[in-house]
């Protein structure tokens, strides 16, 4: 008889449905290897992040035609969670923010955006 495989857990716990701020980086290309360590999902952003109630957890996409062009998703359980969060961390929010500033040639908040139920 055959072993039944066990499903392995994921490293990232997959999203519930919440409040999503998605942000788009052009990265500067001998910078990419410091931008993933630090945007990725166990890097210094998720670890600031998760010092609040709310969050869930951070995602980041390269895009597959311009290796230097990322998009971070994080995922918190409502606007209002996120809110607080910079409100409470404001400090160490714009402290992370400075030090990165030099590994991208560009950055912007695309938006922030809510699921929508259509069942």
């Amino acid at each position: 008889m055959q072993p039944v495989p066990v499903p392995r857990p994921r490293s990232t716990p997959a999203p519930r449905r919440g409040h999503v701020c998605a942000w788009e980086f052009v990265v500067r290309p001998a910078c990419v290897a410091e931008f993933e360590r630090i945007y990725g999902s166990s890097g210094e952003w998720a670890a600031l992040f998760r010092r609040a109630p709310g969050y869930q957890c951070s995602e980041l996409h390269r895009d597959r035609t311009q290796p230097t062009r990322f998009l971070t998703l994080d995922f918190w359980d409502s606007r209002e969670a996120c809110d607080r969060f910079r409100r409470t961390h404001a400090e160490d929010y714009a402290a992370l923010d400075a030090r990165c500033e030099a590994l991208t040639e560009r950055e912007r908040e695309i938006g922030r955006f809510e699921p929508v139920d259509l069942g």
